[in-house]
């Protein structure tokens, strides 16, 4: 599965994935086959941060 490299079209990609198949983003970054720590600075980039209470990017 291609995930997308600009940091916007990923945010709206994991959010997504989070909301609608995944219970945290370790299990969507291990089926995925994604380095969380990658994920979540690459977001950074733009102020978003993992909320693991709402599991999404806010």
């Amino acid at each position: 599965m291609a995930v997308p490299k600009d940091p916007v079209m990923l945010l709206s990609f994991l959010n997504l994935k989070l909301r609608d198949f995944y219970s945290s983003l370790d299990e969507l970054c291990k089926d995925l086959g994604l380095e969380e720590q990658e994920i979540i600075s690459k977001l950074k980039t733009i102020d978003y941060e993992y909320d693991q209470a709402r599991n999404q990017f806010v």
